[in-house]
């Protein structure tokens, strides 16, 4: 295929350790039996639990204890609780149709012309990382330029033109849902027939002979369309995380239509998470290097993930905000904001010193200084050797994986702005500090196996993971 290459890398550094031959890295290829039963119970729940926080705050003021205890009491019954939350309609999956239809077609067929005249912004054709295969897939960055076009349509036709309502996602919001389901759904299953009858590239399938996981954690490493559809970029960036910034406006949209004004929380909310999204669309091409491009496959986890759990899940702020307006005191703004901030910095300058010591192959400073690393041997499946360098300098020298844990204080952050009122807002916080502990064990299992040895001398470096001197 042109969209994919070859690429073998010398050492440029000297000698390092050989290469662990027999280590398979990337996704697993065995499953034992707590895997299997972790992965049945998402695809089972999962589904269930964004029904129930979106139900809860439909039917119950987002209350996540009063429909159990109505339940236990016999005051309710799941068929009742069924038959109160509003089912598909043809509105709901035209809205979504166009949607999605519209960002297919922003990624497809509007080429990126913001980095030729914003400086320090990286878009248009793009490299990936090496796959497994050791094949490097070319991508359209275009990100930015979606996320800058979606959202000024938006701002026009709600201060001009009216054609649709400011608040059409959140009056649509469990219909749309239903929507949601079906295309994370078909999309998660064509992926899984396509890898088995016409994969992208053969080589980088993987077979665990557990159905399951198959279809869950995916088969396929980068499913592709032709030459530029990549499923993986797609999906994780668009139309999801497009779509965050514009359900917040439509909360923000919706409390000024019920009640006449917008809490200072709604704004907060609105602007800690915009800057998350923007910083992700501003870093798009850094993004081709991080765990769910480099290692993740395709498959329901991130096809009906990124769907359906992540529109639903990740906004439950504004939701919660929308039924229980909260009015914060300047010192409780000024603390959320500048936690919001600082954990931003965080993740921000932890993310752009791995992404400077990368470009730069170490040649560079980091606080002031040359900086220190681990060099790693690893072979990938075709039989090439390939060498990394793993920085034991600035935040890397600090923790394992010290940008999760500024990622952990952003999401606090979004959580706090919400007040205590109520447990449904910090949903998030606790999903992302699951997520990103497995996330770190999922990682640091990989990469156990890929550099063996190397990886023992990078953690004896580096002994923590999030938190020095805690874990």
């Amino acid at each position: 295929m042109e969209n994919v290459r070859k690429r073998t890398r010398p050492n440029t550094n000297g000698k390092a350790s050989q290469p662990n031959q027999s280590a398979q890295w990337g996704r697993a290829w065995e499953v034992d039996w707590f895997s299997l039963m972790s992965v049945v119970g998402l695809l089972v729940f999962a589904p269930v639990i964004v029904f129930y926080f979106v139900m809860a705050c439909d039917q119950y003021q987002c209350s996540v204890t009063q429909p159990v205890l109505e339940l236990i009491h016999g005051e309710t019954t799941l068929g009742i609780i069924w038959a109160r939350a509003p089912s598909f309609t043809w509105t709901a999956a035209k809205i979504y149709l166009c949607w999605v239809s519209f960002q297919v077609f922003l990624y497809m067929c509007v080429p990126d012309v913001l980095h030729k005249f914003i400086p320090g912004y990286v878009g248009g054709v793009q490299d990936g990382a090496r796959t497994p295969a050791g094949l490097i897939n070319k991508y359209e960055i275009n990100g930015l330029q979606c996320w800058i076009i979606t959202h000024l349509l938006w701002w026009v036709n709600a201060q001009y033109f009216h054609w649709i309502s400011p608040t059409i996602i959140i009056d649509n919001w469990i219909p749309l849902m239903w929507v949601a389901n079906i295309l994370g759904y078909g999309v998660s299953s064509f992926a899984f027939v396509k890898a088995y009858l016409f994969p992208t590239n053969a080589e980088d399938c993987k077979f665990t002979g557990n159905v399951f996981y198959n279809y869950m954690m995916g088969i396929e490493f980068n499913p592709r369309i032709g030459k530029w559809f990549d499923f993986k970029l797609f999906f994780n960036g668009r139309p999801g995380i497009v779509a965050w910034t514009l359900i917040n406006l439509s909360y923000m949209a919706k409390q000024q239509e019920l009640y006449g004004y917008v809490t200072n929380s709604m704004i907060l909310v609105n602007v800690l998470q915009a800057m998350y999204v923007v910083d992700f669309f501003w870093n798009e091409a850094w993004y081709l290097k991080t765990i769910d491009i480099c290692h993740d496959h395709f498959g329901w986890y991130l096809g009906w993930g990124d769907c359906v759990w992540l529109p639903y899940l990740y906004t439950l702020q504004g939701l919660y905000l929308v039924y229980h307006p909260v009015h914060l005191s300047e010192l409780h703004t000024l603390v959320v904001l500048i936690l919001g901030l600082v954990g931003y910095y965080i993740f921000r300058s932890t993310n752009h010193q791995k992404d400077l010591f990368r470009r730069t192959e170490g040649a560079c400073t980091i606080w002031g200084n040359k900086p220190t690393y681990i060099e790693c041997s690893y072979y990938s499946s075709d039989g090439g050797i390939h060498r990394s360098k793993l920085m034991t300098s600035g935040f890397w020298g600090v923790a394992r994986h010290f940008n999760y844990t500024g990622d952990l204080m952003g999401s606090l952050a979004y959580c706090a702005a919400c007040g205590f009122g109520h447990i449904l807002p910090y949903f998030y916080v606790i999903y992302m500090t699951i997520l990103l502990v497995h996330r770190c064990i999922r990682d640091e299992h990989r990469c156990s196996s890929k550099y063996g040895k190397d990886w023992k001398r990078y953690t004896d470096a580096v002994p923590y993971r999030l938190i020095p001197g805690v874990f």
